[in-house]
C-alpha cells in the first residue's frame, strides 16, 4: 500500500464532498430534460439541448472523483480485503434496496424481466455484457456500480504499482492516460462492429461500439486511474497552483466541447480531461483552508446524500414520467412543477436511504469486528498479598 505522505494532509475534503452532488445533479438534469422530457415546448427543447451531454459528463465526474478520493484516503497499513469490505459495505446495501424497489415497480407496471439481465444486475456484472438488453436493466443507473466494483477490486494492486512510480514520472503517466481516453472512441469507431442502431445519433453506431467506450469497465478505468494519478501529484506537492475558479471555467468549457464533438467522443471518458483539474483544484482549496461554496454545510450534506440520490433518482424520474407526464398534454409550467417535485421526492428518498440503510450498514459492515482479547488470569487475593509483602 502507499507510503504515508511526508507532511500531514487534510483527512476531510468537504468541497470534494459537495462536488459529488454537482455530478449527481448533472445526471438528474440529463434524465429529466433529455432522456425523459418533463418540460414541453421550446423551453423544454432548449433544456434538452443544454443537458444532452450532462449524464455522460456526470458519470465521468464520479469515476475521476472515485480514483482521487480513494487514493487520497488510502492508509499505509491497509490491506486489500479491508478496502474491498469498506467499498462493498458502501455500495451494495443501497444497490440491493433499489434493486428490490425496481423489481416492485416493474411488477406494478407489468414490465418484463429477463433472467440474464436480472441476475447480472443483482451481482453487478451488467456492464460486462455487450448486449443492449442487459446493462440498463432493473435500476438502470446501477450499471455504473458494476464499473465501480471493477475499480474497487483493482484499486489495491493499481495503487501498489502507482506508488512505485517516481513523482517526476507521474505527469507522463497522466498524459498517457489522457491520450488513451481520446484513443478509445477511435478504437470503438473503427475496430468494433455491430448492427447500427437507427435511434442513436445519426444511425450509424452499433450498441457494441457504444458499449466499448461507455460501459466496458477496463476502458472506463482510464478515468479512475487518472484520478488516482492526480491525487498522487497533489499529495506530492507536484500539482500546479491552478485556482478553483479557472478550473471550474475549464470544466464548463470542456462540457461545451464535449457537447459538440462526435457522439462516441461525447459519451466516452474524454470528459476526464476537463474534470480532473477541477477535482485536484478543489482538493487543494480544501487543504489550504480556502472558503468554497462547495464546502458549505448544505453543499456537504447534499454531497453526503449524493450516492443515495443517484441510486433512487432514476426510478423516480422514469416512473414519474411514465405515470404522470407521458400521454398527458401538460403545460410547460406544469412540467416544470413536476420536475421540481421529482427532485424533492428523490432527495427525500435519498435521505431515507442514506439515514436508514447506507450509514448504519457502513458502520456495521465497513470495518472488521475487533477480536476479543483473551482474558487475563486474576490472581487470588491471598497470592497478591504475599507477592506484595515480598
Amino acid at each position: 500500500m502507499p507510503r504515508p505522505p511526508a507532511t500531514p494532509r487534510a483527512s476531510r475534503l468537504p468541497s470534494l464532498t459537495g462536488l459529488r452532488f454537482v455530478a449527481a445533479l448533472l445526471v438528474f438534469a440529463f434524465h429529466t430534460t433529455w432522456q425523459t422530457r418533463y418540460v414541453t415546448g421550446s423551453g423544454g427543447e432548449a433544456l434538452g439541448d443544454v443537458f444532452a451531454n450532462a449524464g455522460f459528463y456526470g458519470v465521468s465526474f464520479f469515476f475521476v472523483l472515485s480514483g482521487f478520493v480513494l487514493t487520497w484516503s488510502a492508509r499505509a497499513d491497509d490491506t486489500a480485503p479491508r478496502i474491498w469490505r469498506r467499498r462493498l459495505a458502501k455500495i451494495y446495501p443501497n444497490h440491493l434496496v433499489t434493486f428490490v424497489l425496481a423489481a416492485l415497480l416493474m411488477l406494478i407496471a407489468a414490465d418484463p424481466f429477463t433472467a440474464k439481465g436480472t441476475l447480472a444486475n443483482l451481482f453487478l456484472l451488467q456492464a460486462w455484457f455487450p448486449d443492449i438488453t442487459v446493462p440498463n436493466t432493473m435500476n438502470a443507473v446501477s450499471w455504473s456500480l458494476s464499473v465501480e466494483l471493477f475499480f474497487y477490486l483493482s484499486f489495491p494492486f493499481l495503487l501498489r504499482l502507482l506508488d512505485r512510480v517516481p513523482t517526476a514520472r507521474l505527469w507522463p503517466v497522466a498524459v498517457t492516460l489522457g491520450a488513451f481516453t481520446v484513443l478509445a472512441p477511435v478504437v470503438g469507431q473503427y475496430a468494433v462492429t455491430g448492427t447500427p442502431l437507427p435511434f442513436i445519433d445519426d444511425g450509424t453506431l452499433s450498441f457494441e461500439q457504444i458499449w466499448f467506450v461507455y460501459f466496458f469497465p477496463p476502458v472506463r478505468a482510464l478515468e479512475f486511474v487518472l484520478g488516482m494519478v492526480a491525487a498522487r501529484l497533489v499529495l506530492a506537492g507536484a500539482w500546479p497552483r491552478f485556482g478553483l475558479l479557472p478550473a471550474g471555467l475549464l470544466a464548463v468549457a470542456g462540457y461545451a466541447v464535449n457537447s459538440l464533438v462526435p457522439y462516441l467522443y461525447g459519451v466516452a471518458g474524454t470528459a476526464a480531461l476537463w474534470l480532473t483539474p477541477l477535482v485536484a483544484a478543489t482538493a487543494l482549496a480544501d487543504e489550504r483552508g480556502e472558503r468554497s461554496p462547495l464546502g458549505g454545510r448544505v453543499a456537504v450534506r447534499l454531497g453526503e446524500l449524493s450516492f443515495a440520490f443517484y441510486m433512487v433518482h432514476g426510478l423516480v424520474v422514469s416512473y414519474g414520467h411514465r405515470w404522470l407526464i407521458a400521454g398527458h398534454d401538460l403545460s410547460a409550467a406544469a412540467g416544470a412543477g413536476l420536475l421540481a417535485a421529482a427532485l424533492l421526492v428523490a432527495l427525500a428518498l435519498a435521505y431515507v436511504l442514506f439515514r436508514w440503510v447506507e450509514t448504519p450498514l457502513v458502520r456495521l459492515l465497513g470495518s472488521p469486528r475487533p477480536v476479543p482479547l483473551a482474558p487475563v488470569p486474576v490472581a487470588a487475593p491471598h497470592t497478591a498479598t504475599l507477592e506484595a509483602k515480598e
